[in-house]
C-alpha cells in the first residue's frame, strides 16, 4: 500500500573532524630530536633536509627585489631558509619569535601609494553633505602616545604625517555615501639594502559600516618570521594514547612587522554579524607604536593599506599534498645568517582582522534573550548565541535555517552572486533551554488538512477564504475546500475563531498523529528495537571490549529513549554476538538462563529464533543480566581473528524484518572483514596517494556490497551504528557506507583500550542509546511556486528525486537541501519551505513532523548580502566539497580552487554591484560575510578536505563520514575550535574564548581547546605553582600526569571549576570528547598546533593573512 504522506496525490511510494579517537596515524615523530613547543626555546636541525614527516614546502615562489620569496613574505617551514631554526624570545609572557634581518631591496621600493605615502578612507554612516566641503583634520589624539615632539618635529627615524581631507558625495547602489579620503605621506628612515626583506602581504583592517565590511590590504615594507620548527621524527612501534598526530612543522608564522609611518586602526567595539552599527558609531584610530595617532571624527574608518598585485601570491595557497612534492620550492640557503634591524621592529596588530570571537561576543550581547518567528526573512541569531525562540508561526532556526533569508527574484541575480540557496534542516533537534516539546495535533481517521493539489499541510501560511469555507494553499496557490468537521468562522481580520486553539494554525512546528494510510500495508508499526551486535573474536577480547560492555550494558539500557512524558521506554532489546560464526541470543522473561543459537552458514543467514529475541529490557531484565555475565566467560578464550562483518549486519537486519518491527543496529566491530563470507575486503591501504589527484581511489568504497546492503536496511527501517576498534587498516570508506545509507553514525577508536578509552565509548554509546530519535522516516520538502530543492547532502538514501529515506533520524543528524529555481519569483508574495517528516515514535506511533518557513524575495542584490547566514553558508560550502572531492576526478587541488574562486566570486560580486567605489587596493565585505575567508580557510585546511599522508586512509574517510551529517552548530565549531583560557577568573561560567591562533598562549597559562571531536588541555611550563597543585595535585607542569584522560577531583575551588568548565563544553557537544593533556614542549603540542587555524601549517595550508591576501588577488583579478 502506498501512503500519501508526502507525494502529489494519495498514491504516493512509502519510502554530522577531525582526527579519530585516541590513536596515531603511522608516522608518529619521536623525540629523537629537539621538539618544537609553544612559548619555549627551540635547537636546530641537525641538516638543512631535516624536516618532519609529511610536511610540504611546496609554496608559491613570485620574484622580489630582495630574491626569492615564498608567498606573502613566509619564510618555508622550520625558519627562513632550510635547515636554519628560528629564534624565539618571550615578550610580556607571551611566544615571540625573534625577528630576522630581511634581504635586499629599499624601504621607498617597498611602500605602496603616492610618495610612498599611505591612503585612509572612510565611509561614514550620517548622511551625505550635499555638494563638496573640506572635512576636519586629524590631530594626534590627546594624551595619546604620540610620535611628535613639541613644535611638531619628529623624533629621529620616524615618519611625519601630514593630512589633507576631501569628502566626496557618491552614490552605491541608489543610496548616497560620503568618502573621506586622507593622505598620509611617509618619510621613512633610510635603511641599507642589505637590512631589507621581501614585502609580505598586508594585514587588512576590519571596519564596518550599515551592512558593509570595508577592509583594506596594505602593500607594506615587514619582516616576516618561520614558523617555529618541529623534529625530524620516525614512526614510533606501539600504539600511542591521545588523539592521532599530523606530522607538522610546529608552530606559526610571528609577528610581523612594519616601517615607521604606518598606523593600524583598531575596529568598532560593535560590530555584529547581523544589522548595521549604532548610528554615527565612533572609531578610535590606534597608532603602531612609536607613530602619531590618528583620530577620526565620525562613524567608520576606512583605513587602506594599498595593495600592489606584485605583493600577491602567483598561484593558489594550498599546495598539493603529497611525498613526491615534499620539499619543492624552497628558496635557496644563503651564506652566513641576515643581520636583525638596528631599530625595534613594530608589529601589525593581528586583533584588527575580523574576528569570529569578537563576531561572537557582539551578538550574544544584542541577539541573546527572546527570538519571536513572526517575520518573514528574519535572519536568526548565530548558532553560538542563547536564545529562546517563540514559535510566532514559523519554525524555530533550532530546526531549519537557510543560507539566505532575502531571496533574489531571479536565478540569473542568484547565480551572479554565487552564493547557494541551501536549508540546513534538523527536524529532531532538541529544543532550547525554556523551550516546549512541539505539540501533537489529532484530526482522527480523516487525517490531516492538506492541499488538494500540492499535498501540502494545513499551516498558519495557508489562507482562509469564502468565509472560511476553503482555503487558499501558499505554496500552489490552489484553493481547497474546508471538511466540515473543521471549519470556523472568520473574525474581522480574516483568521479563524479557532486559531490559537490548533497548532497547526498558529505554529510554525508542530506534529499530527498519522492514519494507517501513512503506514506500510495499511498497518500501524509495532515497537521499534535496538540490537547491539558484539564483536567476540580474540582483539575484541584482549582489548577489553567484550568485558567492558557486559559490565556497563545494564546500566546504559536505563537510559533507552522514551516519549515525552513517559517514565518508560517501550523500546525492544536483543543480543547477537559474532566472529567467524554468528551467535543469536534468546533472554525472554520466562527463561531461567538465556539460549543461544549459532549459524555457521554465514552465505546464508537465516533468523532460528521466532521469540525471545527482542524483549523488554524491564522484564528480561534477571536473564538479560545472566546473559552478559556469561558472555565474557564463553570467549575468554578464543583464537578467532577474522571476523563476518556483512553476515553480522544481515543477521541483524533478519531479525528486525522477522520481528516486523523497525530499529537500530548498534555493531561493536574490531578488524577488516576478510574471512570468506559477504562483505569480504581486501587491504588496499596506500595512504601516499592522500592529499594527490588518485586519492579518490582510496576514498570511495571498494566494493558495492555495503551500500547495497545500506539500501536494504532502508527498506525494513533497519538503521546501522558502527562503532569501530581497530589497530590496523579497516576501510571506513567501505564499511561506512551501510551507516551513511540507513541515517547512522560512525564511531571510531583507533588502538582501543578500555582502562584509557572505555570512558569515552560509553559515554558515546549512552547518548547514541538516549538521543531522540525517529524510525523509518521519509522527508518531503516542498516549495513554493518558482522553486525546488534540487541537491540532497547528509546520510540518507534517495530511490526517487523528491522523498529522503532514513531508517532512522536523530537529534544530531542534518540534512543540507539545495533550492534551484524554476521560475521568478515576486517581492510581494516571499518565497515559502515546508518540510514534512514522517516517522514512527519510540513508542512505535505513526506522526508527521511538519517545519515551515518563510523567506523574502528582493530585487536588489545588496539585499541578499546584507541577509546572509554564515553558519548555514559553510555548512553547505563544507557538504559541497567534501562530495565535490569524491565524486570528481580532479582531486583536492581542483577542489580547494574551486573552493576559493566561488569564495572570490561571492565577495568580487558584492564589491562590483553593492560596495561604493574605491580603491583596487581595498578589500570591501559584507558585514555578513566578514568571517566568509576565515571560514573557507579552515574548511580548504581541515582534514576532510586536505588530509595528507601525515593521516591514515581511516582517519580521512571518518573526518569526511562524520563532516557529511553534521548540523550547523557541530560545523561551526568542527572548523573554528574554541580555546578557553582556564587560568584566569573564578567564576565557573565559561570564560571568554580566544582567537585559535598561538599569538594567544601565554607560557604561564593552562588552556582548554575543542571542535567537538577532539578536545585539547595545554598546560604552560610557567604555570602558577598554586594554580597546578590546585588542579593537578602537582606544583610543576613536568610532574603532571599527562596520559590520564581525566582530571583528579579535588576538592579546591580551581578543581571544581576547570572541572565543571570541561563538563559543562561536553554536554554541549554531540560527542563525548575524550580529554588529552598536553604540556608545552611534549611531542602532543605538534597535534594541538594543528587545531590553531589562524596559523600558517607546516604542511604548507596558509595562515589565515596569506589567505585573505590571496583572495584579495583572486578578487582583484575577476573584477580587472
Amino acid at each position: 500500500m502506498i501512503p500519501p504522506v508526502l507525494g502529489q496525490s494519495c498514491g504516493e511510494p512509502h519510502l554530522p573532524v577531525g582526527h579519530h579517537h585516541g590513536a596515531f596515524p603511522q608516522g608518529y615523530p619521536s623525540s629523537t630530536s629537539s621538539t618544537g613547543h609553544l612559548g619555549g626555546q627551540q635547537k636546530a636541525y641537525n641538516g638543512a633536509d631535516s624536516f618532519p614527516i609529511g610536511s610540504n614546502s611546496n609554496v608559491g615562489l613570485q620574484q622580489f627585489p630582495g630574491g626569492e620569496q615564498p608567498y606573502g613574505g613566509l619564510p618555508p617551514p622550520g625558519g627562513i631558509f632550510p635547515g636554519e631554526p628560528p629564534h624565539v624570545t618571550q615578550q610580556n609572557g607571551q611566544m615571540r619569535p625573534q625577528a630576522r634581518a630581511p634581504v635586499q631591496g629599499h624601504v621607498s621600493d617597498q611602500l605602496s601609494g603616492p610618495m610612498g605615502g599611505l591612503s585612509l578612507q572612510t565611509k561614514p554612516s550620517h548622511p551625505p553633505l550635499q555638494g563638496n566641503s573640506t572635512g576636519p583634520t586629524y590631530p594626534a589624539q590627546p594624551g595619546g602616545p604620540s610620535s611628535m615632539h613639541q613644535g611638531g618635529i619628529p623624533p629621529t627615524g620616524m615618519p611625519y604625517y601630514t593630512s589633507s581631507t576631501q569628502l566626496h558625495q557618491q552614490t552605491v547602489m541608489g543610496q548616497h555615501v560620503s568618502q573621506a579620503r586622507i593622505s598620509a605621506p611617509v618619510h621613512p628612515q633610510a635603511v641599507p639594502q642589505k637590512h631589507l626583506q621581501a614585502p609580505s602581504q598586508g594585514i587588512p583592517q576590519a571596519t564596518t559600516q550599515a551592512g558593509l565590511q570595508p577592509m583594506s590590504l596594505g602593500h607594506h615594507h615587514s619582516q616576516q618570521l618561520g614558523p617555529v620548527q618541529s623534529p625530524h621524527q620516525g614512526p614510533i612501534h606501539a600504539p600511542p594514547q591521545g588523539p592521532p598526530l599530523r606530522a607538522v612543522h610546529s608552530g606559526p608564522p610571528g609577528p610581523q612587522h612594519v616601517p615607521q609611518g604606518y598606523a593600524f586602526p583598531q575596529g568598532p567595539p560593535h560590530a555584529s554579524l547581523h544589522g548595521p552599527p549604532p548610528y554615527q558609531q565612533q572609531q578610535q584610530v590606534y597608532p603602531i607604536q612609536g607613530s602619531s595617532p590618528l583620530t577620526t571624527s565620525a562613524s567608520h574608518v576606512q583605513p587602506p593599506m594599498e595593495m600592489d598585485a606584485g605583493t600577491m601570491p602567483t598561484q593558489s595557497p594550498y599546495p598539493i599534498r603529497g611525498p613526491q612534492q615534499q620539499h619543492h620550492g624552497l628558496p635557496p640557503r644563503p651564506q652566513g645568517m641576515p643581520q636583525q634591524l638596528p631599530q625595534p621592529a613594530r608589529k601589525l596588530d593581528p586583533d584588527q582582522m575580523p574576528s569570529p570571537i569578537q563576531v561572537i561576543e557582539d551578538d550574544r550581547k544584542s541577539r541573546s534573550g527572546d527570538f519571536y518567528t513572526n517575520k518573514r526573512g528574519q535572519v536568526p541569531p548565530l548558532v553560538t548565541t542563547r536564545f529562546v525562540v517563540h514559535d510566532e508561526g514559523l519554525s524555530s532556526p533550532r530546526y531549519i535555517r537557510s543560507t539566505i533569508y532575502s531571496v533574489p527574484c531571479t536565478s540569473e541575480l542568484l547565480k551572479q552572486t554565487s552564493v547557494p540557496f541551501a536549508l540546513s534542516i534538523s527536524p529532531l533537534a532538541r529544543p532550547g533551554p525554556g523551550e516546549s516539546e512541539l505539540p501533537l495535533s489529532d484530526f482522527g481517521e480523516d487525517g490531516p488538512i492538506r492541499c488538494i493539489r500540492c499535498k501540502a499541510y494545513m499551516c498558519p501560511l495557508m489562507q482562509f477564504i469564502d468565509g472560511g469555507r476553503r482555503f487558499q494553499c501558499v505554496f500552489c496557490k490552489g484553493t481547497t475546500e474546508v471538511p466540515q468537521n473543521y471549519f470556523a468562522h472568520l473574525d474581522h481580520l480574516g483568521q479563524r475563531s479557532d486559531k490559537f486553539q490548533r497548532p497547526e494554525l498558529c505554529l510554525g512546528s508542530y506534529e499530527i498523529v498519522a492514519t494507517k494510510e501513512y503506514c506500510k500495508n495499511s498497518v500501524f508499526p509495532n515497537v521499534p528495537a535496538f540490537l547491539f551486535l558484539l564483536d567476540v573474536s580474540y582483539n575484541s577480547v584482549q582489548s577489553g571490549l567484550v568485558s567492558l560492555f557486559c559490565q556497563n550494558i545494564k546500566e546504559i539500557l536505563a537510559h533507552l529513549p522514551r516519549e515525552h512524558g513517559q517514565e518508560e521506554s517501550q523500546v525492544k532489546v536483543g543480543f547477537i554476538t559474532y566472529s567467524s560464526v554468528v551467535h543469536f541470543y534468546s533472554v525472554k522473561a520466562n527463561l531461567a538462563q538465556p539460549q543461544m543459537l549459532v549459524v555457521p552458514d554465514v552465505h546464508e543467514m537465516f533468523v532460528p529464533l521466532l521469540d525471545g529475541c527482542l524483549v523488554s529490557a524491564r522484564e528480561s531484565s534477571a536473564v538479560i543480566d545472566s546473559l552478559v555475565e556469561q558472555i565474557p566467560t564463553l570467549f575468554g578464550d578464543t583464537r578467532e581473528t577474522e571476523t563476518v562483518l556483512g553476515s553480522a549486519i544481515q543477521a541483524g537486519l533478519d531479525a528486525l524484518k522477522a520481528a516486523e518491527c523497525s530499529g537500530k543496529l548498534f555493531v561493536f566491530h574490531t578488524t577488516l572483514p576478510i574471512a570468506d563470507a559477504p562483505g569480504k575486503l581486501k587491504n588496499r591501504d596506500d595512504r601516499k596517494l592522500l592529499g594527490t589527484d588518485k586519492e579518490k581511489s582510496l576514498l570511495t568504497p571498494q566494493t558495492p556490497f555495503y551500500s547495497q546492503l545500506g539500501q536494504e536496511c532502508v527498506g525494513a527501517g533497519c538503521c546501522v551504528d558502527l562503532f569501530l576498534f581497530h589497530n590496523a587498516y579497516i576501510d571506513v570508506a567501505t564499511i561506512g557506507q551501510v551507516a551513511k545509507m540507513t541515517g547512522g553514525q560512525v564511531y571510531k577508536y583507533t588502538y582501543f583500550q578500555a582502562g584509557a578509552d572505555g570512558n569515552c565509548f560509553l559515554e558515546d554509546l549512552r547518548r547514541d542509546v538516549s538521543k531522540p530519535i525517529a524510525f523509518d522516516a521519509v522527508m518531503r520538502v516542498r516549495t513554493s511556486t518558482g522553486i525546488r530543492p534540487t541537491d540532497f547532502y547528509g546520510n540518507y538514501f534517495m530511490s526517487n528525486t523528491t522523498d529522503v529515506e532514513l531508517a532512522a533520524l536523530d537529534s544530531d543528524k542534518c540534512i543540507t537541501v539545495e533550492v534551484k529555481y524554476d521560475d521568478k519569483l515576486t517581492e510581494e508574495e516571499g518565497a515559502y519551505i515546508q518540510v514534512a517528516l514522517l516517522y514512527t515514535s519510540c513508542s512505535g506511533q505513526r506522526r508527521l513532523r511538519v517545519l515551515n518557513l518563510a523567506l523574502a524575495v528582493c530585487s536588489q542584490m545588496a539585499d541578499l548580502y546584507r541577509n546572509c547566514d554564515l553558519d548555514t553558508l559553510i555548512n553547505c560550502l563544507s557538504k559541497q566539497a567534501v562530495r565535490h572531492l569524491v565524486e570528481s576526478g580532479g582531486g583536492p587541488r581542483q577542489v580547494k580552487e574551486g573552493s576559493l574562486s566561488r569564495a572570490a566570486q561571492m565577495l568580487a560580486s558584492y564589491r562590483k554591484h553593492c560596495a561604493a567605489p574605491s580603491s583596487s587596493g581595498q578589500l570591501i565585505l559584507p558585514e555578513s560575510m566578514k568571517l566568509l575567508p576565515l571560514y573557507i580557510n579552515c574548511v580548504l585546511k581541515s582534514d576532510a578536505i586536505s588530509g595528507g599522508a601525515e593521516l591514515t586512509t581511516d582517519d580521512r574517510s571518518f573526518a569526511m563520514l562524520s563532516l557529511v551529517s553534521m548540523d550547523v552548530s557541530s560545523t561551526v565549531a568542527y572548523f573554528y575550535p574554541r580555546l578557553l583560557p582556564l587560568h584566569e577568573g573564578d567564576s565557573e561560567e565559561l570564560p571568554v574564548a580566544l582567537r585559535c591562533t598561538v599569538e594567544k598562549i601565554q607560557d604561564n597559562g593552562v588552556y582548554l581547546l575543542e571542535n567537538g571531536i577532539h578536545m585539547f588541555l595545554w598546560i604552560g611550563m610557567a604555570v602558577e605553582p598554586g594554580f597546578l597543585q590546585d588542579v593537578f595535585a602537582q606544583p610543576v607542569p613536568a610532574r603532571v600526569d599527562i596520559q590520564k584522560g581525566s582530571l583528579l577531583e579535588l576538592n579546591t575551588p580551581a578543581s571544581r571549576r576547570v572541572r565543571s568548565i570541561i563538563e559543562r563544553v561536553r554536554q554541549e557537544r554531540a560527542r563525548y570528547m575524550r580529554l588529552t593533556l598536553v604540556r608545552q614542549g611534549d611531542k602532543m603540542e605538534l597535534v594541538f598546533r594543528q587545531f590553531l587555524v589562524e596559523d600558517r601549517q607546516g604542511d604548507g595550508s596558509p595562515s589565515y593573512v596569506d589567505f585573505l591576501c590571496h583572495l584579495h588577488k583572486e578578487i582583484r583579478d575577476l573584477l580587472s
